[in-house]
């Protein structure tokens, strides 16, 4: 996908210590979902305790256990109003965005737009 993107308004990473897992890894799913721009979401809970939203189709059921399908951080990405983004991959409402000075993270789909 990789596009730029201009962020429309200001945006705050909502958590401090996002969730993160690796492809294969064993997770707990709490059965509080969410549902956010048309999009479900799970509430999981990693081997290393740390707690977050993911996309509801990262998780799949394997010989009695949740894993994960894929690598997946919920790091999100504060950005200012104005600020220019390179867009690199969209799920769930959410684009994975990285800015010029390297950082990463999740940005709301709806507060971009092409630039």
């Amino acid at each position: 996908m990789s596009r730029q993107v201009v962020a429309i308004t200001e945006w705050k990473a909502s958590y401090e210590n996002p969730i993160a897992v690796k492809a294969g890894e064993t997770i707990r799913l709490s059965g509080r979902t969410d549902t956010w721009e048309g999009h479900t979401w799970l509430w999981a809970i990693a081997g290393d305790g740390r707690a977050g939203w993911i996309p509801d189709d990262l998780a799949e059921s394997r010989d009695g256990e949740t894993v994960v399908k894929a690598d997946y951080s919920a790091v999100e990405l504060s950005c200012a109003e104005g600020e220019v983004l390179t867009g690199i991959r969209e799920t769930h409402g959410w684009t994975w965005c990285a800015s010029d000075t390297g950082e990463a993270g999740w940005v709301p789909s709806h507060i971009l737009r092409a630039e």
